[in-house]
């Protein structure tokens, strides 16, 4: 059935065939019909961060920016769901077009620019939802704010988050907002995670209630880099990477339409870049909790992405392709992987 709707959804823009797919996964969702799509959450429970994720494939995030279809999406069978990049004022994003398929790789290209309506909506609709998983809330500094100034976006994200996320992360590595990748790496780096996780252990202190930080890096770094970047996180004393948001290099789909085309490239070409990244953390952080994410489509590579190292994975692109089946299909993987040890 979802190929028969990808058929058609594909003759549209990406952007307008996205929005169109949230809102029949909405309907659906009123109409007590989503399971059917995506068949029960397969119940594989693991406990990190102090959290107990029902099982362990999540939805990255970047395809639900405002917690605006969090029930519906949850409905598919995720373990937990990320939603953002939030951003403490609403902002539109890059111009139009600014997303695009390549089908021939299973890919995409998004400019996408944190467009999104502001933390306070995305509180609201997460305070209204129904979604028993695990949340995640990834938060971001507005195109407008000087890469000097976004500890301030970060901090005040966070202090609107804190209450409503299980676990919150940072994300300082999408392409599309000039200067946010800086924040990567050396006194950058440690400044900003230094500042969060301050904060984020006062807000622990006055709820009584922990909530972990995560942080999302590039794949685009040299083993060198994420040394550097492993040893921030470690010396801040973050609860989890997140490795790795979207590539700018064009290596994979030269020669394709749309190849060319500025943003962040995901899907296929980006599963064995992350998998470099995540071992090369494994091998630094050998107890930090990882979330793999880069070119899942299968069963098959979600399990690789946990023995490169990863202790949970997150969807994107491949659910674009794949669909819900691909929910259940990498749970199921994943179960028997952990099974036979």
């Amino acid at each position: 059935m979802y190929s028969l709707a990808r058929s058609l959804l594909f003759r549209l823009d990406a952007e307008t065939a996205h929005g169109m797919a949230l809102s029949a996964l909405d309907l659906a969702d009123r109409l007590g019909l989503v399971s059917r799509l995506g068949g029960r959450r397969v119940e594989d429970p693991v406990e990190l961060m102090g959290l107990r994720f029902p099982n362990r494939v999540g939805l990255a995030a970047g395809l639900d920016k405002n917690a605006d279809h969090l029930d519906a999406l949850g409905a598919l069978g995720f373990g937990f769901v990320e939603v953002g990049t939030v951003t403490p004022r609403p902002q539109d994003g890059n111009p139009r077009p600014r997303l695009f398929r390549l089908p021939e790789q299973g890919a995409i290209i998004n400019r996408m620019g944190f467009n999104n309506a502001g933390v306070d909506h995305l509180v609201a609709r997460v305070r209204a939802s129904r979604y028993d998983g695990v949340i995640g809330i990834n938060i971001g500094k507005n195109l407008t704010t000087p890469v000097e100034q976004a500890v301030d976006d970060y901090l005040t994200c966070l202090g609107k988050v804190h209450a409503d996320a299980h676990y919150i992360t940072v994300n300082i590595s999408s392409p599309n907002t000039p200067g946010l990748r800086n924040l990567q790496f050396g006194e950058h780096l440690d400044a900003l995670l230094g500042a969060l996780r301050e904060e984020g252990s006062r807000l622990d202190r006055e709820t009584g209630r922990r909530v972990p930080l995560a942080v999302k890096i590039a794949p685009d770094m040299s083993p060198d880099e994420v040394g550097l970047v492993a040893r921030t996180l470690e010396n801040n004393a973050i609860d989890a990477v997140i490795a790795t948001n979207t590539t700018v290099s064009r290596e994979a789909v030269a020669g394709l339409e749309h190849a060319e085309e500025q943003g962040g490239l995901s899907g296929r070409p980006v599963f064995e870049p992350s998998n470099t990244v995540i071992r090369e953390l494994r091998r630094r952080l050998p107890d930090m909790p990882i979330i793999g994410v880069g070119g899942i489509d299968s069963g098959e590579t979600a399990v690789a992405k946990v023995e490169a190292g990863a202790d949970l994975v997150q969807l994107y692109s491949g659910f674009i392709y794949r669909g819900p089946g691909l929910v259940g299909e990498s749970a199921r993987a994943l179960r028997a992987h952990a099974a036979d040890g």
